[in-house]
């Protein structure tokens, strides 16, 4: 992360700190006994790179607003969307690790007094539903005014059916046979439209940006988060656990059909399929087993496709951005997040 986002990002981090802190604290005042449902709503969101923040913010500046705290209360509110979306994600797909940690159903299960799982799993789910409605509460108490906030409610719906409906997608996709094209599909509405361009857009739509502007952020956002998830897969499977805080055998033990394993499957021998399809979605892999996931993936070439992909994402957002008409200042500052969304290694 560029030290330019470090302020912004910094300011976010004290917005939700105090949110949830005085969220935790309420559930407590029920009754003590959710205590640790409060606890993990500061797990679920006390680290994030906060780039869809950002990217509110800065669609918010790029149409001529300044600086606003009030602004960046709203964009906060992404964040939390972003939260309850993890959550719910690492409980369907049964991931034991986030950032190295514990993730919620598995830190609840840690902390139950008879170890069961089936409740922590339950709470689990109520701890990211509860996180969603905080961001619609966080959103309209943000203290952005109330006709600007009416300009941006009907997007913050599609935001919320949209990434529910990838979520969806990427559910009844999981064990199919690979198409790389309902991969992508799959990536755009649960990550890319609520990652970068519906952030965007909402920044754009509190600040009064005209129709152009708002297609330049679209033209710009989707194939930005769409490398940006490209991205998140090639580090999720050959990336530094140490750096990345996930465990590389996730996404082969879930079966998951991302567009890496998608284009392998494609292009692999009819041994090398046979091998795969024997090792996806079997629990407990050894590193030798994830090793020889890599090595079949990386000799059928999907790497160098996928990387090809990004590329070609992040040059259509660059001539998206080249052709916006918003303020300097803001260009900058897309520009730098577009690396740091797609040139990372975590």
């Amino acid at each position: 992360m560029t030290d330019q986002h470090t302020p912004l990002k910094s300011r976010v981090d004290q917005v939700l700190a105090a949110f949830v802190t005085a969220e935790a604290e309420a559930l407590a005042d029920i009754d003590a006994a959710l205590a640790p449902v409060g606890d993990q709503l500061h797990t679920a969101t006390r680290h994030g790179k906060r780039l869809r923040a950002a990217f509110c913010y800065w669609g918010w500046r790029g149409a001529g607003q300044p600086d606003s705290d009030a602004l960046v209360r709203a964009a906060a509110a992404i964040e939390l969307v972003h939260a309850a979306a993890v959550v719910h994600d690492d409980l369907i797909d049964g991931s034991s690790t986030r950032h190295g940690r514990p993730t919620v159903h598995t830190a609840l299960h840690q902390s139950s007094a008879d170890g069961a799982d089936a409740p922590a799993r339950a709470l689990a789910m109520l701890v990211g539903d509860l996180l969603m409605a905080m961001a619609g509460q966080l959103f309209t108490d943000s203290g952005v005014p109330g006709a600007f906030l009416n300009r941006a409610r009907p997007l913050w719906t599609v935001l919320a059916r949209e990434l529910i409906a990838g979520e969806c997608l990427e559910i009844m996709s999981t064990g199919r046979a690979p198409d790389p094209e309902a991969s992508v599909k799959v990536i755009r509405y649960k990550t890319a439209k609520y990652t970068v361009e519906h952030p965007l857009q909402i920044g754009g739509l509190l600040a009064g940006a005209p129709p152009r502007l708002l297609r330049a952020y679209s033209d710009y956002g989707l194939p930005l988060g769409e490398a940006f998830q490209l991205r998140d897969d090639l580090l999720g499977l050959f990336g530094d656990p140490a750096r990345t805080g996930k465990d590389p055998a996730d996404d082969v033990s879930g079966n998951r059909p991302t567009v890496l394993m998608a284009h392998a499957l494609a292009s692999a021998t009819p041994a090398e399929r046979d091998e795969l399809e024997d090792l996806l979605g079997r629990e407990g892999l050894t590193d030798q087993q994830v090793q020889r996931v890599r090595d079949i993936v990386r000799g059928t070439g999907a790497v160098t496709r996928v990387e090809h992909m990004i590329t070609a994402r992040q040059r259509e957002a660059h001539d998206a951005l080249a052709d916006a008409d918003l303020t300097g200042e803001a260009r900058r500052a897309l520009t730098v997040l577009a690396a740091d969304a797609t040139v990372r290694t975590h």
